[in-house]
């Protein structure tokens, strides 16, 4: 797919973080951008600072999310590009000790049904809805190409550690849903592709840094090579090279430093 001011995209999560490098790679690419996000004042800060619009968007609400997308097809027409990097999660061990009572308590179901809804649905509710708009659009190549998809899983959905079970589980339904949604899209022309982050640089981890200094050097030196987090811009690299290599479809990518996480 040609990267140009032709293109239209939208960024969930793209008030920080991962989506943030990813508005900013598109943007500096020349793609028209709308970030979907609930912080307000840090969407609307970057929406002007790249060139973008801010959508406040509930990735929760379906009514949210369709008055999102209508919003935002409204300024810059249909978009052809998904970065879907927005997530609502939940921690905590199957069955833990309770300091309090001094016996085990489990992870109560409801948390891990506030994970799931928060990564895998959302997940299909953001991928499908602009699926659905692709559809429509006319293609873009001689590839037939119409659009693409870009999910977020993580290293976590392959090495997940303790505590991390919900989390783990619904980024692996992130995974699982990649090469079934690519084939029912192939025949509209859309890709499907998902980047696996390993441990990156963003702002709750920068967090960790200022508080705890010897874990975060700790994190750094787990990694293989690079020995350091990801950058932000490297996760914003990979999301050009998938909307612009039209080859890549189906495809659960690492983005790691060849780190495979211990069990804590």
């Amino acid at each position: 797919m040609k990267i140009d001011s032709t293109l239209s995209a939208i960024v969930t999560g793209g008030a920080s973080g991962l989506g943030l490098a990813s508005v900013r790679a598109l943007r500096d690419a020349g793609v028209k951008v709308a970030i979907f996000d609930l912080n307000e004042a840090d969407g609307a800060k970057y929406a002007a600072e790249t060139g973008a619009t801010f959508h406040k968007v509930d990735i929760m609400s379906e009514e949210s999310v369709l008055a999102g997308f209508e919003a935002a097809r409204a300024v810059q027409g249909q978009e052809r590009i998904l970065v879907h990097c927005a997530m609502v999660a939940g921690g905590g061990k199957t069955v833990g000790f309770d300091k309090t009572t001094g016996g085990y308590k489990r992870a109560p179901t409801e948390s891990f049904e506030r994970g799931m809804l928060g990564i895998a649905v959302a997940s299909y509710r953001m991928a499908s809805i602009a699926a659905l708009g692709m559809a429509g659009a006319e293609p873009l190549n001689d590839d037939m190409e119409r659009g693409t998809i870009i999910l977020t899983s993580s290293a976590a959905s392959q090495d997940g550690q303790i505590g991390q079970v919900t989390y783990g589980s619904g980024k692996g339904a992130v995974n699982s849903m990649v090469l079934p949604m690519a084939r029912d899209l192939m025949d509209l022309g859309i890709r499907v592709n998902a980047i696996l982050p390993g441990t990156f640089a963003t702002p709750p981890m920068l967090g960790v840094k200022e508080r705890a200094p010897a874990v975060f050097a700790g994190l750094e030196a787990s990694v293989p090579f690079p020995k350091r987090l990801g950058k932000p811009e490297e996760f914003g690299s990979l999301v050009l090279e998938l909307v612009r290599n039209s080859y890549f479809n189906g495809q659960l990518l690492r983005l790691d430093g060849a780190i495979r996480m211990p069990p804590k």
